[in-house]
């Protein structure tokens, strides 16, 4: 099971704070008022927790509310996204939830079709994913040979690059869907068991798809994502640092389409 940072950002805060306001409340004005000498300094765990809250809080309301970063840890949305890319994620294009919680308090956005989009699976709901927004509630979603078809609107596919040298076994291709265009990536020798596929999405769910199209476990796999499990829309790429002991490299730097 990963570690659930968020929870435990949110501890650290809670904990730092309530030492913070304990102390205030009950101890210091003790302390200056009728403490022997050497008495009227803070207790080290004080010291520490007005040190550290501070910090604590602001990372905790700009990850919570704001912007968040992750590490793209597989190969599923290639070629728009590689292995090591460090991406940011708005926090609020989908509305402000509560941490840990997940629930929606104040309404901003909805995702759109094309968007790319962080969120918890229903087979691994305490791990995060990172697929492209497919299909919105209502959606009709169907694969044939391989093409993509929405609501009986067939999304454009065109062949830009048939061997790529990292593996010349894929195509790269742009696709469009209702007017957003963005790369994708298909096997010639090895298709998806989904390469034929159909279904509806349900109410306050969405379908969700990786753009390395026949290598990624998504919603044809899992099924649907609930609108009370998205996390938010991933807009930028920040760093590419994909092994440990090579060199940070910002040549990917720039938006995510």
């Amino acid at each position: 099971m990963d570690i659930n940072f968020p929870l435990i950002l949110l501890l650290l805060v809670v904990a730092t704070g309530g030492i913070w306001l304990v102390d205030s409340l009950f101890f210091a004005r003790r302390r200056k008022s009728g403490g022997a000498e050497g008495e009227s300094s803070e207790p080290v765990l004080v010291e520490y927790a007005k040190s550290f809250f501070p910090v604590l809080a602001v990372v905790f309301i700009l990850r919570s509310f704001v912007v968040e970063p992750f590490q793209i840890p597989s190969r599923s949305m290639v070629p728009t996204l590689e292995v090591g890319d460090f991406i940011l994620v708005n926090k609020f294009s989908y509305g402000l939830r509560l941490p840990v919680a997940r629930v929606k308090f104040l309404p901003v956005g909805e995702p759109k079709r094309g968007d790319v989009m962080v969120f918890f699976p229903p087979h691994m709901n305490d791990t995060y994913f990172i697929k492209r927004v497919i299909g919105l509630p209502g959606d009709k979603i169907e694969v044939k040979d391989n093409v993509l078809y929405i609501n009986g609107e067939r999304a454009p596919q065109e062949l830009i690059q048939a061997l790529p040298p990292s593996d010349p076994q894929v195509e790269v291709l742009w696709e469009t869907i209702y007017g957003h265009r963005h790369l994708m990536a298909r096997h010639i020798k090895r298709p998806s068991k989904y390469a034929n596929y159909s279904a509806t999405v349900p109410a306050g769910h969405y379908f969700m798809m990786g753009d390395n199209r026949d290598n990624s476990l998504d919603s044809r796999e899992w099924g649907f994502v609930p609108e009370k499990d998205i996390v938010g829309k991933a807009f930028a790429i920040w760093m590419h640092w994909d092994k440990l002991l090579s060199v940070p490299s910002f040549n990917r730097v720039g938006g995510i389409e």
